[in-house]
């Protein structure tokens, strides 16, 4: 029996790579459209808005995306921030995306005796920032970060990312931050909130066993491999948890095949 069906999906390695859109991305979110499917794609990125995300995929020959289409980590920070603590404070290091999404929760950005200390990716990063930081845990505001990733892909290698700088500040204060972004399914479970459907119907897709199919499975929901980028079908077996679906890239997704499954 076909059911009510969400899609949730990650976005580099599944319908991009790179600069390059994935062939048959935009067949695919065609054909989610034509069924009447809700889907947001989700990222760990905090430094762009859910309007730069537009521009962006407009730019890889995107059509039709809006704003509502897109949660990032920033987005899943300060949704997460606000049903701990609503209307509280927060000591912000990371891109203008960051500090607005906590912004538009009733958040105060400041650096005396925040309630949180909030990381993200930003290239301004410096020692000063640490200093501060590690302060003000020290003094008792709870360290925050928006995602765990080392680094990021750049043209031609990869770059620090927000998890080198949530290490330094580790490493300076003893204390571990509470990480929002993948692999945490929190952000998924935020993202099936948008979509209006429950978990059990929405489907994860992604190109990570280790971070979109665990933090799918863990939200209760059922999961879809890509193999357009990071993990190979030889990955699948070293894991003790496999994917619902599993296909060579979207193109080759027919959504009624993911409702009937």
């Amino acid at each position: 029996m076909t059911r009510q069906l969400g899609v949730i999906s990650d976005m580099d390695g599944v319908i991009y790579r790179g600069k390059q859109a994935v062939p048959g991305a935009q067949a695919f979110i065609d054909r989610l459209r034509e069924r009447g499917v809700g889907f947001v794609f989700l990222t760990n990125n905090s430094e762009q808005t859910p309007l730069d995300l537009v521009r962006k995929l407009a730019g890889l020959g995107f059509q039709g995306l809006t704003e509502q289409n897109f949660i990032t980590s920033a987005m899943a920070t300060a949704k997460f921030l606000h049903s701990q603590r609503p209307r509280g404070t927060a000591y912000v290091i990371g891109g203008g995306a960051l500090s607005a999404e906590l912004y538009k929760v009733g958040y105060s950005i400041t650096d005396s005796n925040p309630d949180y200390v909030v990381v993200g990716k930003t290239s301004g990063f410096a020692f000063p920032q640490l200093r501060k930081a590690s302060a003000l845990i020290d003094k008792g505001a709870r360290f925050i970060g928006t995602n765990p990733d080392l680094v990021d892909p750049v043209e031609g290698g990869t770059e620090p990312a927000a998890g080198v700088l949530l290490a330094s500040i580790e490493a300076a204060t003893g204390m571990k931050p509470y990480v929002v972004g993948k692999p945490n399914s929190l952000m998924m479970i935020y993202a099936q909130e948008m979509l209006g459907v429950p978990a059990r119907d929405c489907v994860m897709i992604g190109d990570r066993m280790d971070t979109d199919v665990v933090g799918g499975l863990e939200a209760g929901m059922r999961t879809c491999l890509v193999l357009s980028g990071v993990s190979d079908a030889q990955t699948v077996n070293r894991f003790p948890y496999r994917p619902s679906f599993v296909y060579d890239s979207v193109a080759d997704i027919d959504p009624d095949e993911l409702a009937a499954g």
